[in-house]
């Protein structure tokens, strides 16, 4: 009986222990090759005409759709990554709250940094017909899209705390702001993709710097206590 209990015990210590993923340095590494290779494409601060024909397919679509892609792009605000965080810790997921600052701050640090090397204006500068709509800023840096780049860090590092189908609902939350700044005229879609490279990479690092729970990844916690 008592090798029994002792055995749970060490069942569950391992199952809530942190582990590094080989996944998140990939996911940073491969983050880190779609910026160069995006900030290497729009350095000129062009929008090229494969570019431009998804742009304006995206921007150009009724603006009916306006009123739900304002309320899309409000899930990548900069407030979000401290709502994320105050709800990990109303979960005693303290690591996830954790990491969920550190994707915010890192966010502020890396988007201005690209902002230093690759200068592009918005599509209110650089696309003649571009469609700018309300609340959307028609001038200033365009590359990245900081509102990608907060979502898709926090959606690294959040999924490995989801379980099943739930694992999709952050990537959608990506793919509706991603989509949802193009449409509004904030950005051009290599804004957005880069964007996504920059938040893949500082989810990766946040994820090797904080780590993940479970001994295989997945959450699992059969104490109901903290992670």
């Amino acid at each position: 009986m008592t090798s029994q209990k002792t055995s749970q015990k060490t069942s569950q210590k391992t199952s809530q222990k942190t582990r590094r993923r080989i996944g998140d340095l990939v996911a940073a590494s491969a983050g880190l090759a779609v910026l160069v290779a995006c900030g290497f494409v729009v350095r000129d601060g062009i929008v090229g005409s494969f570019e431009l024909r998804v742009f304006r397919a995206i921007n150009g679509l009724p603006d009916a759709l306006t009123p739900v892609m304002n309320a899309a792009q409000l899930l990548g605000v900069l407030a979000v990554g401290p709502v994320v965080a105050a709800g990990a810790l109303i979960l005693r997921r303290w690591r996830l709250a954790i990491a969920a600052l550190v994707v915010t701050a890192g966010k502020l640090l890396a988007e201005r940094t690209v902002w230093e090397l690759v200068q592009r204006s918005r599509p209110g500068k650089t696309i003649p017909d571009a469609v700018v709509r309300a609340g959307s800023p028609a001038g200033g840096v365009s590359f990245v899209s900081g509102h990608v780049v907060l979502v898709t860090g926090l959606a690294w590092v959040i999924t490995p705390y989801l379980r099943g189908r739930w694992r999709i609902v952050p990537w959608v939350v990506v793919a509706f702001v991603s989509f949802a700044r193009v449409y509004l005229g904030a950005h051009a879609p290599l804004d957005v993709v880069g964007g996504l490279g920059l938040g893949l990479l500082v989810g990766g690092l946040t994820n090797l710097a904080v780590g993940v729970p479970g001994a295989d990844g997945r959450f699992r916690d059969p104490s109901g206590g903290s992670d």
